[in-house]
């Protein structure tokens, strides 16, 4: 018997390789069908790798065109800095074969680190004139999107957030392309904001990284006609029981509570209405009874950083892929009959 389920992908930088493994795992489960998937930032590209390969070729095309996509983001070199900058970082980057933590700690203090943060601090994206271009653009700019945007196949939300409103935006169906995916990915630190013309509002919109208003959106899963659980995949730790000190300490942080903000403001939504229908103070059919589930790895992340979101070196990208897949197959072995039946997930004991 089939299950179907929908995914959430949260944004992270590079370390959405670890959904790239998670991807990559739930593809072995044929009884496992994904009807819905809620993207942010390198969730976008992952769910939009996911909807094209699947469209084309199925489960094998769905791996096939992850792959592709990953083997292209361990090209890029360096986010935070424009192309003519970045062959330091390479050089650097090629130096390394350890763990991750490892890996994380000496790219704190590298020489492309420390000379990105002192450029941020009196440089904008803005201010690269004609030498500035967005180092997603060549890799999201390869999606087939005949394909991203078919109506068969997983329906795709991808989310970005209105800068001058502050308001999330869901790009779906023939809305997604290559700019609204290169929006939900928009670090404004690190991008210039990406205009897209809003037939709501009749004007050209900016936008910035759909993580400040939806890391990712679940409310476009409360489709009825999408399944009852939401397979949340977390990439950024909810909880760190170290006070944060130093600067790279507390930058990481605050970028973690930040982009899980919009997350836990859904949760507590999705824990009050499971209450009123638990208790029959709400008719049952006019709210939707989300099953919520959860794949992470917060240890491994706790020991990565901010600054590996950003640099996607090739073996880091690996590591997470096979942190993924574990995590996957964990959540597989503990929970896999509640899939349909109940929520795996203590939002109680999350929220309190």
């Amino acid at each position: 018997m089939v299950t179907r389920i929908n995914l959430a992908l949260q944004g992270g930088g590079a370390h959405g390789a670890f959904t790239w493994g998670v991807l990559d795992r739930l593809l072995d489960e044929e009884e496992i069908e994904v009807a819905g998937i809620s993207g942010t930032s390198a969730g976008a590209l992952n769910g939009a790798a996911y909807k094209a390969g699947w469209v084309r070729g199925g489960r094998e095309g769905a791996r096939d065109t992850l792959n592709a996509l990953w083997a292209r983001m361990g090209a890029v070199s360096d986010m935070r800095l424009p192309a003519w900058m970045t062959p330091a970082a390479t050089a650097f980057q090629s130096l390394f074969t350890p763990a991750a933590a490892d890996v994380a700690r000496a790219m704190a203090f590298s020489p492309p680190k420390l000379a990105a943060d002192m450029m941020k601090g009196i440089t904008s994206p803005y201010t690269y004139g004609p030498f500035y271009q967005n180092p997603l653009e060549p890799v999201v700019r390869q999606f087939d999107y005949d394909s991203v945007c078919a109506q068969e196949g997983p329906r795709l939300f991808i989310c970005a957030t209105n800068v001058r409103t502050g308001k999330v935006r869901i790009f779906t169906r023939r809305e997604i392309s290559t700019e609204s995916i290169l929006a939900s990915a928009c670090l404004p630190t690190l991008f210039q904001a990406v205009e897209i013309d809003d037939p709501a509002t009749g004007r050209r919109e900016a936008y910035w990284d759909g993580g400040y208003s939806g890391n990712p959106a679940l409310f476009p899963l409360f489709d009825p006609e999408l399944p009852d659980d939401v397979v949340i995949v977390n990439i950024n730790p909810l909880e760190r029981d170290e006070i944060p000190m130093t600067p790279q300490q507390i930058e990481n942080r605050m970028n973690e509570i930040s982009f899980n903000s919009s997350l836990l403001r859904e949760l507590r939504a999705i824990a009050f209405v499971q209450r009123l229908l638990e208790r029959h103070q709400v008719p049952q059919g006019t709210m939707k009874h989300v099953l919520v589930h959860m794949i992470a790895d917060d240890a491994m992340m706790r020991d990565l950083s901010v600054v590996t979101k950003s640099l996607p070196n090739p073996i880091l990208l690996g590591q997470l892929k096979v942190a993924g897949r574990q995590a996957a197959d964990q959540f597989l072995t503990a929970h896999r009959d509640q899939i349909g039946q109940a929520s795996s997930m203590d939002l109680t004991s999350l929220l309190n």
